[in-house]
This record gives C-alpha cells, sequence and structure tokens, in this order.
C-alpha cells in the first residue's frame, strides 16, 4: 500500500470519527430523577474565590461560574422531590475554558475541577462526606471538541458543557452514596 493510500485511509477512518461523534446525544443519567430517599436541594453555596485558572484558558469571571453552576445543578438536583433538605457547599478550584487554538498542534480542552460538601439540615449537624469530594469534569467528545473545542465554542457554550457535566457528576456521586439520605 502506498503513502497516499495509508493517508487517504487515515484521513476517512478520521472523518467518520468525527461524523459520528456530532451526532452522538448528550449522555443523561435519566429523565425521571433518580431516587435518593429524603434528599430535596436545599442551599446551594458556589465558593469561587480561590479558584486557580490555567495558563491556556479564556477569561471566567467568578460571577460567570457561580451563575452557570448555580443555575445548572438547582435544574438538575432540584427535580429530586424528598421530605428532608440538604445543603451543597460547591468549590471551584480550578478550570481551564480552551481558547481557539492551531488544530492539531495546540487544540485545548476545556476542564473543571470543584469540590463538593453535602450538610444534613440540622442546627450544627456535621457535613455528611468527610472531606471535600473533588470531581474533575471535561467536554464531552463531540465534533465540535475533536480539534479543541476552542475553535468551535463560544466561552459560554463551553461552560454551560462544564457546568451541565459538573451537575451531572454531582448527581452520580450522591447517588453513589445515596445511604445517606435513607
Amino acid at each position: 500500500m502506498s503513502l497516499v493510500s495509508h493517508r487517504r485511509a487515515f484521513m476517512g477512518t478520521g472523518l467518520a470519527t468525527i461524523l459520528l461523534a456530532a451526532c452522538t446525544p448528550r449522555v443523561e443519567i435519566g429523565e425521571i430523577p433518580p431516587e435518593l430517599g429524603r434528599f430535596k436541594l436545599g442551599h446551594l453555596a458556589i465558593i469561587t474565590e480561590k479558584m486557580t485558572k490555567s495558563p491556556v484558558s479564556r477569561d471566567v469571571t467568578e460571577e460567570e461560574w457561580q451563575t452557570a453552576l448555580d443555575q445548572t445543578i438547582k435544574a438538575r438536583l432540584g427535580r429530586i422531590e424528598g421530605d428532608t433538605f440538604y445543603h451543597l457547599g460547591v468549590t471551584v478550584d480550578g478550570f481551564a475554558v480552551a481558547p481557539a487554538g492551531i488544530p492539531l498542534v495546540v487544540a485545548p480542552k476545556s476542564v473543571l475541577i470543584i469540590s463538593v460538601t453535602v450538610f444534613e439540615d440540622k442546627p450544627g449537624a456535621p457535613r455528611l462526606n468527610e472531606k471535600p469530594h473533588q470531581i474533575t469534569v471535561f467536554e464531552e467528545f463531540s465534533g465540535e471538541t475533536v480539534f479543541g473545542s476552542g475553535l468551535m465554542r463560544t466561552k459560554e457554550k463551553q461552560m454551560d458543557a462544564l457546568a451541565h457535566n459538573a451537575a451531572t457528576a454531582i448527581e452520580k456521586w450522591l447517588i453513589e452514596n445515596a445511604q445517606w439520605f435513607n
């Protein structure tokens, strides 16, 4: 097989991968809220004062992260209808919102690192998790992100994707610890 044939085969496979990825829908945990015993979302505190921005990132203000995460987490967890309030503290530890780069050379992906703490709604109640649970999320793989999400997505679209993935990861983690809510 000649070098030209190898290149064509590689490019064809790459194009097929991109097209399939572009058609892949966002994976959801489910339309029906999960069963989490008594859990009902109470207060949600988004803490951003000590967040670290990657050197290779678009600028994002504390307020922008607070708004994106607050709205998305409330939409995701607010649909769970238990009878006892539990409060969440979500700290933004670090992030990189990909800028436009040079395809295949500098094609950064966006990432968000958060820490989560859960409190029961009782005076003086200790937090349910001994130490904050750290979660790292990336944007989903799609036709828009294969060569770097900064090339095809706005800052807002990248932040929305990261906030969605963070809310989903928090929900999964709460499900893994469902014994807290019985």
